[in-house]
């Protein structure tokens, strides 16, 4: 809108963008719009006939073709009628998996795949949702922290935490590699009770990661072991996280380590940021 002396104000908040001589306002706020080769955690709404309906935290639910899955045991084969009867021993609702945009039907559904090893259901974890215009685009948004928790970081704003699995190597290529998914090991991971350490190390990036969303600040593995390292060293327990008086400690060890990265997206929205 144009104020009486000639000003332009937008009527959200949000980042401003601009391309030549057009302004635009992108919300902080808002439904995830997906781009083809996003890495996305969903959840599984409806079983159709050859295909999944899944929430992705978007305006439309995404579907999952059966033909766009792994068959057990990676087979390569043409899907038949008896997998489409068997579709319910794959994915059933309200399964969490990890997938990846693949196109995009003429409605704007978007189209997932799992037709990788480093794709498939989520086992022994907790689903953590943060604004999706939060997250940052990584070259890999599987990722290993030293202190034993991985963290699969959906463009969408749904990010699956879970403890490592045992024995796995900590090498820079095994981020590339799914943690969480459906296979054999990590089936054996979530069949196994996790310790209490464990259980507490994911509530605290947890937790981190929802003092990111409160205080605007772009979600990454950078910022998210700023704000784990800031409560280890302020010795603040697991529950007192997210209390009020803690926030501003939490989040300016986040907001410098961003700041040094030099992204522009997450200059802006941390300048939008006021914490509570």
């Amino acid at each position: 809108m144009v104020r009486e002396d000639g000003t332009l104000i937008a009527t959200l908040a949000g980042v401003v963008e601009r391309v030549n001589k057009l302004v635009s306002v992108r919300p902080l706020r808002s439904r995830y719009n997906g781009e083809v080769g996003d890495v996305v955690v969903c959840r599984i709404s409806d079983v159709g006939q050859k295909r999944w309906k899944v929430d992705v935290n978007g305006r439309q639910e995404g579907v999952l073709m059966l033909s766009s899955i792994n068959l057990p045991g990676g087979e390569q084969r043409r899907r038949t009628a008896e997998d489409q009867l068997n579709m319910r021993q794959f994915y059933v609702e309200h399964d969490l998996v990890s997938a990846e945009v693949q196109a995009f039907f003429q409605d704007g559904s978007m189209s997932l795949h799992t037709r990788s090893l480093k794709y498939g259901k989520l086992h022994g974890g907790l689903l953590v949702t943060v604004a999706p215009s939060l997250m940052r685009r990584l070259k890999q948004h599987f990722h290993r922290f030293d202190f034993g928790v991985s963290v699969i970081f959906g463009m969408n704003g749904f990010i699956w935490i879970s403890p490592t699995p045992e024995g796995a190597a900590q090498t820079d290529e095994l981020n590339d590699v799914a943690i969480g998914t459906s296979q054999p090991s990590v089936e054996g991971a979530a069949a196994r009770a996790p310790t209490y350490e464990e259980r507490e190390k994911v509530s605290r990036v947890r937790n981190a990661l929802v003092v990111l969303d409160r205080a605007c600040i772009a979600v990454s593995p950078a910022t998210t072991e700023a704000v784990y390292a800031a409560s280890l060293a302020a010795g603040v327990l697991v529950k007192d996280m997210l209390l009020p008086q803690h926030l501003d400690t939490l989040c300016s060890n986040a907001m410098t380590c961003h700041a040094a990265v030099g992204d522009a997206m997450g200059r802006d929205l941390m300048a939008t940021a006021v914490p509570h």
